[in-house]
């Protein structure tokens, strides 16, 4: 009859345990190991790629040895448009129809129109023209020549596509505007404003709301 000696059984199988644990360990620090210098080198040959960084290129306005007249900076080619450049709309890009200001405006007037309007009025308009348009602005109380009021009138009967392309191109002492104010939805949005502004100095009584015209009449008494 033979009998087990279980105590043997259970050190060669605490022995192959504890050789099969070591050898799993060994390798999974070797697997980390061999990650972390991978991603090392990983990590050094990216910072060696500056292809993009040191590209051929010149520098806004450099000169040039390749082009015959001598400048990197290269004219528009004839027949293409320029991204932004692109004119559709007269009335909208140039103030004028059928080559005279225009007589209207070219979209619908609305409370948040008037609202932009006055936004970029009293951050480009008012140092000159004052907040009310009577040109008693900042700059003309410190000296500066005062523009024209546009509460005469000249300008209340002039068209709004005449202020477009006053702010655009500029007029007398004024500059052209349009690099401030680029989009020209802003300008028409200025034009809007101005005719409110004029409205408010020179508006007809019967043209008030009853309410406003109450408190005329009260105010008057």
């Amino acid at each position: 009859m033979k009998v087990k000696n279980f105590a043997a059984e259970n050190t060669e199988r605490t022995a192959f345990f504890s050789l099969h644990s070591s050898v799993a360990s060994v390798t999974s620090v070797a697997k980390r190991r061999s990650f972390l210098l991978l991603a090392l080198v990983a990590l050094v040959a990216l910072t060696g790629c500056q292809a993009m960084a040191n590209q051929p290129r010149y520098d806004p306005l450099e000169a040039s040895a390749f082009f015959a007249d001598g400048q990197s900076a290269r004219p528009q080619v004839d027949g293409s448009i320029a991204r932004g450049q692109l004119r559709t709309d007269s009335v909208l890009d140039t103030g004028q129809l059928n080559g005279a200001a225009s007589e209207e405006f070219p979209f619908e007037l609305t409370a948040a129109v008037l609202e932009r309007g006055r936004q970029e009025f009293e951050i480009y308009c008012t140092p000159c023209h004052g907040y009310t348009g009577a040109g008693d602005g900042m700059v003309v109380q410190r000296g500066f020549p005062a523009p024209q009021t546009f509460h005469q009138d000249r300008l209340r009967t002039a068209p709004p596509g005449y202020f477009f392309q006053i702010i655009t191109t500029g007029f007398g002492r004024m500059q052209p505007y349009a690099s401030q104010v680029p989009d020209v939805a802003d300008r028409w949005a200025i034009v809007a404003y101005v005719r409110a502004l004029q409205l408010s100095q020179a508006a007809p009584a019967d043209a008030l709301p009853a309410e406003d015209l109450q408190r005329l009449q009260e105010a008057s008494q």
